[in-house]
């Protein structure tokens, strides 16, 4: 499990001395994990599917894939995380080379989506319909369609890739381009599907950059509901599910500063 590892001599104020404290209680209420929370992907015919054998996700918490004729698991990994008013759930995975046509089950590293034309991932068809650049956000509009289950019919499915966060950097590299990420989402969710939309969160663990999304999604609605917040609950909570998520205190306190940035544009 990664953990949260600040350095005091960086702190020269009360609220950085505040954060260290609040992270140190955060891991320390923390679950561990043990090995027979994570059975199912610790089978082997899971083994390949799994970017990184020590950020598993518990059994409890697993989305489940419809599997076809032939196919010998259902598992991806990834976790469902709850969220402020379990209106709009959030799934949250890692990026690998196994998990493409899985991702592809779940409707939203390599490049998995097709720029043009139709892609096959299996019996999975991608087609491209759209894309728009705005900024640090690009937005793109697939329709997808599972041939073993022609019954189904199609999904359209819209993805928003966020630019601004280079590889080097712990943190987004603005606080205003996070927010508006955030926005566009939740504009989506409220829009799909008579707001029953549903989002797949990605990254290359699943933990730092994934985690962080969703605590700020959680932070936001706290504000939109009740124009207070609670950064170590929202923290705690999708911890609970998967215990790497926001593993850098950096990326804690980022948390705070798009919640100043939500409050500072109203």
């Amino acid at each position: 499990t990664l953990r949260l590892e600040p350095k005091i001599s960086n702190f020269d104020s009360s609220d950085q001395i505040t954060d260290f404290y609040q992270s140190n209680t955060l891991n320390m209420v923390t679950p561990t994990l043990r090995v027979e929370d994570c059975s199912i992907a610790l089978l082997p015919r899971n083994h390949e599917k799994n970017r990184c054998m020590d950020v598993l996700p518990p059994d409890r918490c697993l989305p489940f894939l419809i599997t076809i004729d032939g196919e010998s698991s259902n598992y991806i990994n990834a976790a469902l995380m709850d969220v402020y008013t379990n209106t709009h759930p959030l799934t949250h995975t890692h990026k690998h080379t196994h998990t493409h046509t899985d991702i592809w089950y779940t409707s939203l590293c390599p490049q998995y989506w097709p720029e043009n034309g139709v892609h096959r991932h299996g019996p999975i068809q991608v087609e491209f319909v759209s894309a728009d650049l705005e900024e640090d956000i690009i937005s793109r509009i697939f329709r997808i369609y599972n041939a073993a289950r022609p019954q189904d019919g199609y999904r359209m499915v819209q993805q928003f890739q966020f630019l601004g966060w280079p590889m080097y950097r712990d943190t987004p590299m603005s606080k205003r381009s996070f927010l508006k990420l955030i926005r566009q989402v939740d504009k989506w969710q409220e829009e799909y599907d008579g707001g029953e939309g549903r989002t797949v969160v990605h990254c290359l663990n699943g933990g730092g950059r994934s985690g962080t999304f969703c605590a700020i999604s959680i932070v936001c609605e706290m504000l939109q509901h009740q124009r207070s917040v609670d950064v170590f609950h929202a923290v705690k909570t999708l911890r609970n599910n998967k215990p790497n998520m926001v593993d850098l205190l950096d990326q804690y306190k980022f948390c705070y500063e798009v919640a100043l940035e939500y409050l500072n544009c109203g």
